[in-house]
């Protein structure tokens, strides 16, 4: 089954690239260009991870990944924080908002790629052992 993507990022431009290069391998990708659509689309179409930047009109990334980590349908989709903001404090504060892994702006095609499938994997195997251990229990 394809996985869902959804990009979070006012830069238009980078949208359409990130939108045109991802599915040309093959995922399924919603965009939005705001914290508040970012919420509605995560919340009302499940993406199996989600790509958000920082700096976002309405609610920044900060508060759309705290929002999203709230939320039961989203609590535990992989958050990539990709960002221009540099600094040790911004990773912190993006781990610290519930992000799953970090990129700094700008990232190349293939790192980006090569992160998604790390993420995603990571995110499977963690599900596989969820179900493992639930079996168990009963």
């Amino acid at each position: 089954m394809r996985k869902k993507i959804l990009l979070v990022d006012d830069n238009k431009h980078l949208l359409g690239l990130l939108r045109l290069n991802l599915k040309g391998q093959g995922f399924l990708i919603a965009t939005a260009a705001n914290g508040i659509d970012a919420i509605q689309k995560a919340v009302s179409w499940v993406p199996d991870l989600v790509l958000l930047d920082l700096l976002l009109p309405g609610l920044d990334g900060f508060a759309v990944c705290e929002t999203l980590r709230k939320h039961t349908v989203t609590a535990s989709t992989p958050i990539i924080i990709m960002t221009g903001m540099s600094g040790q404090f911004t990773r912190y504060a993006g781990f610290e908002s519930g992000g799953t892994d970090f990129m700094a702006k700008p990232v190349t095609p293939k790192a980006l790629l090569s992160k998604i499938k790390q993420v995603l994997n990571l995110n499977a195997e963690n599900a596989e052992n969820t179900e493992s251990v639930e079996t168990l229990k009963h």
